[in-house]
């Protein structure tokens, strides 16, 4: 079946799932997890592969045997298409709604050293400078994990100090719950959302390698 949207069941399932995230509910209300999450999830992706790449379904299950947080399961549902390891696109459907991102996430310490070499680069710096005031002129966040002091080998007063310190980039709009969330129209505003990413993927991922 071709993708119809995200019912609101699907967000009702993981408000409840944050007020009892157990496994006597998850066995429960897993028929609805079913219906309203993961079978949109897969519908979705299944339209976005021709344009983007094969995705990736994530499992709902949490990693718990190092976590001090013992919550077996996520309270949302994501689905990714990677063009280099730790760099593409994301999609996340949980109960605030709908969120889509894109960038580079956990990069080896090898990738790390070849983004900030590039983002010191004067033609290919000013690059990134240009793709990120963009995507944030028409409402997206620039995100990610950074550094609270500068990288060695860099200047406190380097031009693009601010970009020197990520020590990864991610690019998200939160979209809430619009009215379009439950018809085929999601679909089209994820699509549109990803490609108005692209160009950031794109220069990420030929920075930081296959």
């Amino acid at each position: 079946m071709g993708f119809t949207g995200f019912p609101l069941a699907g967000l009702d399932f993981y408000e409840d799932l944050e007020a009892d995230n157990s496994k006597a509910f998850w066995t429960a209300h897993k028929h609805v997890y079913d219906t309203a999450v993961r079978e949109p999830m897969v519908a979705l992706c299944a339209e976005l592969e021709a344009d983007f790449g094969e995705p990736r379904i994530f499992r709902p299950y949490r990693d718990v045997r190092f976590a001090a947080d013992k919550r077996p399961y996520k309270n949302h549902q994501g689905a990714v298409v990677r063009i280099a390891p730790g760099t593409g696109w994301y999609v996340q459907i949980g109960a605030p709604g709908l969120l889509v991102a894109g960038g580079l996430y956990s990069p080896t310490p090898e990738q790390l050293a070849r983004l900030r070499t590039t983002i010191d680069d004067e033609v290919r710096g000013p690059e990134l400078e240009q793709i990120l005031a963009g995507l944030a002129a028409v409402g997206f966040t620039i995100g990610g994990e950074r550094l609270k002091t500068r990288p060695k080998g860099f200047a406190a007063d380097h031009p693009r100090i601010d970009l020197l310190r990520h020590k990864s980039l991610r690019v998200s709009k939160d979209f809430g719950a619009p009215d379009w969330l439950e018809t085929p129209r999601a679909a089209k505003e994820i699509q549109q959302s990803w490609e108005t990413l692209r160009p950031l993927v794109e220069w990420l991922g030929a920075v930081v390698g296959t």
